[in-house]
């Protein structure tokens, strides 16, 4: 038996003090609400982040319903191969591209049969590759009727490239899911 701990008083379970939700999972929870409330649902491609798009979104209660799944084509071969990226833009352009963002963000929505299609490419570092500096990314969401994607020049180590990456791929689609509500 587990004696108890005098030293600290007992708190029922559910009011113990939570820490406030970051950026990250409210816009998670923002993007998961969206979704559901319109029947609509999301799949996500990724490159630099790795699946930490997909993890902030299937963290949120509900999730099932409005995620259809990921995809990580981290290699440059595999956007062609598993997105439907064309290899002549890869040749041409590299993979961190916007083009490429917006093919990767149409082909996930395509070959996961979802409403929405996310993506990310970029370079998380450390260092530059691909001819472009650390913290070069972009980010696209495809739509039912349009496209939209957003260049950053972020900064910090390649964690801190990461995460943010993550906060502006879901507010790009929070922002899009509202746009296609008004």
């Amino acid at each position: 038996m587990i004696a108890p701990d005098s030293a600290r008083p007992a708190v029922p379970i559910g009011q113990a003090d939570l820490p406030e939700p970051t950026e990250t999972e409210q816009l998670a929870r923002q993007a998961i609400e969206l979704l559901t409330a319109s029947g609509r649902t999301v799949a996500v491609a990724e490159s630099l982040t790795g699946g930490l798009v997909t993890g902030a979104l299937t963290t949120i209660a509900g999730a099932s319903l409005a995620v259809r799944g990921g995809i990580v084509a981290y290699a440059t071969e595999l956007k062609g191969a598993l997105l439907g990226v064309p290899a002549d833009l890869l040749a041409r352009q590299g993979p961190v591209d916007p083009e490429v963002a917006a093919a990767m963000a149409e082909g996930v929505r395509e070959r996961l049969g979802a409403t929405y299609g996310l993506a990310t490419t970029g370079v998380a570092g450390p260092g530059p590759a691909d001819g472009k500096p650390q913290g070069t990314v972009f980010v696209a969401v495809a739509g039912p009727a349009d496209m939209s994607y957003r260049g950053l020049e972020l900064t910090g180590d390649r964690q801190e490239v990461r995460e943010q990456t993550v906060e502006w791929a879901l507010s790009l689609l929070v922002s899009a899911l509202r746009e296609d509500a008004s």
